[in-house]
């Protein structure tokens, strides 16, 4: 779990790597990705053909993480991996709400403590200078916070696709979703007006670290260790990636940072963390 959470913080980074547009990038994430996750399903002789019904469970799924990738890769470019990552992670709060609307479960004084916790720590780092940042870095925060809403209604309707169609293995169905979702992006390219063109070594090593990391052996990881870990170890560990990506971008990119900057970070992850619980039945 810590090396799956280690490898996915560095996607954004990739990202930011890479000399192509942000739609461009998130369609060879998913076009690398679902490639790679099929050679490997054949190595492990798990490939199978998959019906029009269960292909028609990930239709949605698929949609909404071209979406959630759209914004989050424009995030990335516009604020910094860091904060975008950060900011993306805000989906355990509509998770939890869906909760509630869906599944009748119960929030309780943890849940709100956790927000309040998370937002004070967001407003620490973005929301004092608020009126002072760009209009380009405002629009940054706003796509990191959709972007969570777009992952949120990804993982919501991937788990009706896996509780419904039995056939649809986690790792098959990452694979299917993968290639379904880079077929609507390749679309999205189109529609911009971007070319398909990787420019040079260090945008081809980039793109397809992202798929290889991030797509392929981080999530495999994750979804490995799951099974085997304590949901509140599971919640403790996945922290890892929006703490590692904020950490990367001050290292790499030499992001700007104030005392105030690291507790709005401590204090948003520990809300997360904190959101994220549920008490035992």
């Amino acid at each position: 779990m810590i090396a799956g959470a280690a490898l996915i913080s560095t996607t954004s980074i990739f990202v930011r790597w890479a000399h192509v547009p942000p739609t461009v990038s998130a369609f060879y994430r998913m076009a690398f990705g679902g490639a790679m996750l099929a050679i490997l399903l054949a190595l492990q002789r798990q490939w199978r053909g998959v019906g029009m019904r269960d292909a028609a469970w990930l239709v949605l799924p698929a949609f909404a993480m071209a979406v959630d990738l759209i914004m989050w890769h424009r995030s990335i470019l516009l604020i910094g991996p860091g904060l975008a990552t950060l900011i993306g992670n805000f989906q355990v709060f509509l998770m939890a709400l869906a909760g509630v609307v869906f599944y009748r479960e119960r929030l309780g004084w943890r849940f709100a403590f956790g927000v309040a916790l998370a937002v004070f720590g967001l407003w620490l780092i973005v929301g004092q200078s608020w009126h002072g940042l760009g209009a380009d870095y405002r629009y940054g925060v706003v796509l990191g916070l959709l972007t969570g809403v777009a992952y949120a209604i990804y993982m919501l309707t991937q788990r009706q696709a896996l509780m419904r169609r039995p056939a649809l293995t986690p790792q098959r169905t990452l694979c299917l979703m993968s290639l379904t979702c880079a077929a609507m992006l390749g679309v999205a390219v189109v529609g911009e007006g971007e070319s398909f063109a990787i420019p040079d070594t260090q945008s081809w090593a980039a793109l397809l670290s992202l798929a290889l990391v991030g797509q392929v052996i981080g999530w495999v990881l994750i979804a490995r260790a799951m099974p085997l870990l304590p949901a509140s170890t599971v919640g403790l560990l996945l922290l890892l990636q929006p703490g590692l990506s904020f950490v990367l971008d001050v290292l790499l990119f030499a992001r700007p940072t104030a005392p105030r900057d690291w507790i709005g970070l401590a204090l948003s992850l520990l809300g997360i963390f904190v959101a994220s619980q549920r008490k035992k039945q």
